[in-house]
C-alpha cells in the first residue's frame, strides 16, 4: 500500500505517505464549495505533473555529471464544467542562469526525458498539455 486518505470534515483529507509518515492535507477548491486553504484533489494532479516531469529531468541530469538545482515550475490548472474537470495544465519552466548555457543536446534531452515522465503518460489525450520551457525553447 502507498499511502492512506481520512476525511476529516468540512470537505477535507489528511494524507499519508506510509513508508515515510510524510502527511498533508487537501481541501476543496472555494469554486466548489470549500475554503481553498490546502491543495484541492485537481491542484495535486497538476502539480504531480510538474514534481513529476522535474524529478525524472533531475535524475537524468545527475547521470549526466550535473544537478538541476533551483528550476521552478509555474502551475496553472484550468477547469472546465459539465462534467467538471481538469481541461488543461499549463507549466512554465524558469531556469536559473547556470542552467541557461547548457548545450541544445543536453536541453533537448531534459525535455524529452520530462515529456515522457510516467504522469504525463498517464493523463487523459483530452487534457491539455502545455509546456512553455523558458530559456530552453
Amino acid at each position: 500500500m502507498t499511502s492512506t486518505v481520512v476525511y476529516t470534515g468540512a470537505l477535507r483529507t489528511t494524507c499519508t505517505h506510509l513508508k515515510s509518515g510524510s502527511h498533508f492535507e487537501t481541501d476543496a477548491p472555494t469554486d466548489n464549495n470549500g475554503k481553498g486553504e490546502r491543495f484541492s484533489p485537481t491542484d495535486l494532479m497538476a502539480t504531480s505533473l510538474a514534481t513529476c516531469m522535474i524529478t525524472v529531468m533531475g535524475i537524468k541530469a545527475r547521470s549526466m555529471g550535473f544537478d538541476l538545482d533551483n528550476i521552478k515550475v509555474e502551475v496553472l490548472k484550468k477547469m472546465k464544467p459539465d462534467p467538471r474537470r481538469v481541461g488543461g495544465i499549463e507549466l512554465t519552466f524558469h531556469i536559473p542562469d547556470p542552467l541557461k548555457e547548457i548545450e541544445e543536446k543536453t536541453k533537448t534531452i531534459l525535455r524529452n526525458t520530462g515529456n515522457t515522465c510516467p504522469v504525463r503518460l498517464s493523463i487523459h489525450p483530452d487534457i491539455e498539455v502545455s509546456v512553455d520551457w523558458g530559456a530552453w525553447s
